[in-house]
């Protein structure tokens, strides 16, 4: 059944809702729910020993909200009145209606509702854009034996894009006194191309000055 207070801004009304909160620790059964956050929203501040239940339980919320808005908060106060509306904009609401009135039962709004919905959405494109990454071993050959093979990784390592990270690498042997560069790297599937890269960035100047050819000898899914 819905519970209902009033003017809890006024000594009655916090009379009614200590007079509610005697022996329990929140609004509705013995957990922590939305109702506690609308009921703390209507008292305008942490009334005195006068209303200890209502003390006790103001305390209580406002360490869960606390833990849940852990910033500096500095306080603020409203004041002022809004301006009367135009007789015509809209029939009186009958007392029962009371703004001071709150119906911890109501119905969901459609305010409520389409912030719901804007947040599934949120979620689901923020799934949507999670991507999966891929480890490469990449060979990189040099012309031939009088290639700096230091410049050639620095050449190679100064390609950067998003989605690409660099990652150990070695010099191996290949004859004649040639060595070619080991390189591992890791990208993000959908920023980065393999074939793209090598084709557009290591095979090209100015790091073709370096490198003759790239070949992938390793391409994992992480």
């Amino acid at each position: 059944m819905a519970v209902t207070f009033s003017n809890l801004h006024t000594d009655s009304g916090l009379k009614s809702l200590d007079d509610f909160l005697s022996g329990k620790t929140y609004v509705s059964g013995d957990q922590f729910t939305k109702d506690d956050i609308k009921v703390y929203a209507a008292v305008l501040e942490k009334p005195g020993d006068a209303f200890p239940s209502v003390a006790k339980w103001y305390e209580v919320v406002s360490s869960h909200l606390a833990t849940s808005f852990p910033g500096n908060a500095q306080g603020v106060r409203f004041s002022g009145k809004a301006s009367a509306a135009p007789a015509e904009a809209a029939p009186a609401k009958p007392a029962a209606e009371d703004d001071d009135d709150l119906d911890l039962f109501g119905d969901e709004t459609e305010e409520d509702k389409k912030a719901a919905e804007e947040r599934e959405a949120a979620k689901k494109s923020a799934k949507k854009k999670e991507s999966g990454k891929s480890s490469v071993l990449l060979d990189v050959k040099p012309w031939d034996d009088e290639t700096d093979m230091k410049k050639l990784e620095e050449a190679v390592r100064s390609v950067e894009m998003p989605g690409l990270l660099w990652g150990a690498s070695k010099l191996v042997p290949v004859g004649y006194g040639i060595k070619k560069l080991q390189i591992m790297l890791t990208i993000v599937d959908d920023l980065v191309s393999v074939d793209s890269l090598i084709e557009e960035h290591l095979t090209v100047e100015p790091v073709n000055e370096y490198v003759q050819s790239c070949d992938i000898v390793a391409f994992n899914k992480i």
